[in-house]
């Protein structure tokens, strides 16, 4: 942590210097001292930092110093965000340019720095998959990464659950969520998202293409997630649950967690009314019935029904005699 705090030190007295103690420590989230701690290390490093008192002053750069940090070459400076994270650089190919820019970095640093940064990388791991899950196949993702960087416009085969189709598109964003890649491309004036494992064929043509000013990948992929919850579980359902069931409800995913939280105060016996969104009625009435006891459907009634067949069915088929 402090081998990375060290470096955007370094790039913000070279960005924005002079800069105060007090200014640093705000932009960095950490107290004055640690500033000062992490200059005195900078300097002994050989960095020519040096501060001036009074209004006006702080700490600065002498003019005319740059850090050998943009010696970088270009594919090691565009690895530099997956430093650390070897699983993500080679998913992406740039595994060789991070591992070279990693070692410039160290080299960059006091011996202290740098024994502190192994000692990090050696006691702390990120494994993004998730658990029972194989991971799917992506051999176009390095190409397609190369493509969002050099604003390459692609051409692509697609697999979705409709069947197959062909894609020009330009690839704005990569996105790594629970494990699996996605990606942001636009077709025309569409915005779209599209699974990287379920691309089937691809070619980076020559044709480039101008990013939209506007597109903010984080921006928009929260408001893609807002509306992928919305589109996939369009009905609420009005219920009445136990403590016990509200237990079992929130380990069914952040959906159903939400709903809890956002449930009002439970009664003498521990019932709370909540809504819960939904996908359709079948999908519902299997989920509720997993609650068993721990529940009541106050609406729809279409939905309170079906639970009751259900469990009824369930109830007979129970009863018959097992040969």
């Amino acid at each position: 942590m402090r081998a990375s705090r060290l470096l955007s030190l370094l790039l913000l007295l070279q960005l924005r210097g002079p800069l105060t103690a007090a200014a640093m420590a705000a932009e960095l989230e950490v107290s004055e001292r640690t500033i000062y701690r992490d200059i005195d290390a900078l300097s002994e490093a050989g960095v020519p930092v040096y501060g001036d008192r009074g209004p006006g002053g702080g700490f600065q750069l002498l003019e005319g110093y740059r850090t050998r940090l943009t010696g970088l070459a270009s594919d090691e400076a565009e690895a530099m965000f997956t430093i650390g994270l070897p699983g993500l650089a080679g998913a992406l190919g740039v595994g060789q340019a991070a591992a070279r820019a990693w070692n410039k970095l160290m080299l960059a640093l006091p011996a202290q720095a740098r024994e502190e940064a192994g000692r990090m990388g050696d006691r702390f791991h990120l494994d993004a998959a998730d658990w029972y899950r194989v991971a799917e196949p992506t051999p176009f993702l390095p190409d397609l990464a190369r493509a969002v960087l050099d604003s390459r416009r692609v051409e692509m085969r697609y697999e979705s659950w409709k069947g197959f189709r062909d894609w020009t598109l330009d690839p704005l964003g990569l996105v790594l969520k629970a494990g699996t890649w996605y990606f942001a491309g636009r077709a025309d004036a569409r915005m779209l998202v599209f699974k990287v494992a379920s691309i089937r064929d691809l070619t980076v043509t020559r044709d480039g293409f101008t990013r939209p000013d506007e597109f903010h990948l984080p921006g928009f992929w929260v408001g893609h997630l807002a509306e992928f919850e919305e589109r996939l579980r369009p009905e609420r359902a009005d219920l009445s649950v136990s403590a016990a069931g509200r237990d079992r409800l929130v380990r069914l995913g952040a959906y159903a967690a939400e709903a809890v939280a956002a449930a009002g105060p439970a009664d003498g016996d521990g019932w709370t009314d909540l809504t819960l969104p939904y996908e359709n009625m079948d999908q519902a009435a299997r989920l509720l019935l997993g609650l068993g006891p721990e529940v009541r459907v106050r609406a729809p009634d279409a939905l309170r029904r079906l639970v009751a067949e259900l469990a009824t069915g369930i109830l007979a088929r129970m009863s018959e005699t097992v040969p």
